[in-house]
């Protein structure tokens, strides 16, 4: 048996490749829509990618399966667990075979063992792995969404970002039942979940890619629960604010939806095109790290850096419906294309160079810029109410950690439409935990009018290790 793991950073999203190499035949667990990984490693390893599993119905990227289905005809293994909110209404389309609990199947002398683990979702299962061809009982699990490392899946994204009213409550006590199952499993199981950290489908993921059952037994915080009144409340507590297209991803998973045969090449645009653009409304998003953006930009556009977190926040504030253009190196662009499409974001109707800023300013059009400041510099302003201060952390954080007295608070994720409750006249000075979240802010805040904006290096974090003052629990301590 061969089983290899792939590791998406920007979505935090692990996926996997289980082949018998006795028969040739393999398989793909929880794919992500890029299938040229898997294809490559196939290949490589003299193996054909015969099928395609998914733990459930995902929320942050579109799943590969229909991918993996058109372009080598793999036969789909799905969830028919659930109520009928929660069935792949796609699956007709293609050879498939619904699972339910108990059920088995098997890909070369490789047996999974299907086991319905609601919670995250209704429908959620997790499969059990036999290497047939040396053992007669399970080597270890794919349990998706539902248990991490260190962690367990959260169930209230159906309420916060589907809107399905009332149904964190019931995923909770779910899972409670999912994880008092799970306890029951031989410890020597090995756990390959399909999230590591960053990803919003829980809170405090671990970044090893794999464990145990008996170490999750152990040090997994969802696990040392044994009154469900209890669970619930810890496990409802303190979730961050489900990114905004996770109810577009739920919609695309279950439903039809175009399938990526090939990656979008778009246009690279001459300079010229911009102001039009701009004029028009377009949104234009510059990738360039957000040192370069601060210094100079074009009026109007966004920065969302191309780095780890990109995929993220483009999710939170590109749109599905129009098409939208990109700042970005000629060499990064497939990459930045790639990052955009994992998710859906198929509209990128063409790019501009960094190059483009220069000749923007050649032409004699305007820039903007924004200034940064250390907290020493910007702390006696900011406490003499000079400026406006704005906290864009999660709500989670500023429980966790604390706030700095005075400040506005509106998650980053949620500014753009909420922008007009900023006070209009003082400058905005504007932090997060470390002030990488905040520069994309500041570039929001511009983008919507807000001429005077200070971005706070180092954000929170840095204060506080300033001595500067803080209030937990409405009690303020320098």
């Amino acid at each position: 048996m061969l089983l290899r793991y792939f590791y998406d950073p920007r979505l935090a999203h692990a996926s996997y490749l289980v082949g018998c190499q006795a028969t040739g035949e393999a398989i793909v667990v929880d794919p992500g829509r890029d299938i040229e990984p898997y294809l490559d490693v196939a290949e490589a390893e003299e193996l054909r990618i015969v099928a395609a599993v998914e733990t459930h119905i995902h929320a942050d990227f579109l799943s590969g399966a229909r991918e993996l289905a058109e372009r080598v005809g793999a036969h789909l293994f799905l969830s028919d667990e659930g109520d009928e909110n929660w069935k792949y209404t796609f699956a007709p389309k293609y050879e498939h075979t619904l699972l339910k609990d108990g059920d088995t199947f098997k890909v070369g002398n490789i047996k999974f063992e299907v086991m319905h683990t609601p919670g995250h979702t209704p429908e959620h299962i997790s499969l059990l792995l036999t290497d047939t061809a040396g053992a007669s009982e399970p080597m270890g699990i794919f349990t998706g969404d539902f248990v991490f490392v260190g962690s367990i899946g959260r169930p209230d994204l159906l309420e916060k970002a589907a809107g399905i009213s009332g149904t964190a409550e019931a995923g909770a006590r779910q899972m409670f039942r999912s994880v008092e199952r799970f306890k029951q499993l031989p410890d020597y199981l090995q756990v390959w979940p399909a999230h590591g950290a960053g990803s919003a489908c829980g809170k405090g993921l671990g970044a090893i890619p794999s464990s145990t059952v008996g170490y999750e037994k152990l040090f997994n915080p969802g696990l040392r629960f044994d009154d469900e009144e209890e669970f619930v409340r810890w496990l409802l507590a303190d979730q961050p604010e489900p990114p905004r297209y996770f109810a577009v991803m739920k919609r695309l998973n279950k439903e039809d939806r175009p399938v990526l045969h090939a990656l979008p090449q778009p246009e690279h645009l001459p300079v010229d095109r911009l102001k039009a653009l701009l004029d028009a409304g377009a949104l234009v998003v510059d990738t360039r790290p957000a040192t370069a953006f601060a210094v100079a930009h074009v009026p109007g556009t966004i920065n969302i850096p191309f780095d780890n977190s990109f995929t993220t926040w483009a999710g939170w504030f590109l749109p599905y419906d129009r098409d939208f253009y990109l700042i970005a190196d000629e060499t990064r662009v497939p990459d930045v294309v790639r990052a955009l499409v994992s998710i859906g974001l198929d509209r990128v109707a063409g790019f501009f160079c960094p190059s483009a800023v220069d000749q923007w300013m050649a032409l004699g059009q305007p820039v903007q810029k924004y200034e940064v400041a250390l907290p020493q510099e910007i702390a006696e302003r900011v406490l003499r109410g000079d400026v406006t201060l704005l906290d864009v952390r999660g709500e989670a954080e500023r429980h966790e950690d604390g706030t700095i007295p005075g400040a506005h608070h509106i998650m980053l994720g949620y500014l753009p439409e909420r922008v007009t409750e900023l006070p209009a006249e003082k400058p905005v000075v504007v932090h997060c935990r470390t002030g990488h979240r905040s520069a994309i802010a500041a570039s929001i805040l511009q983008a919507h009018g807000v001429e005077r904006v200070i971005n706070l290096l180092g954000g929170f974090r840095d204060w506080e290790r300033a001595g500067l003052p803080v209030e937990r629990d409405g009690h303020r301590r320098a």
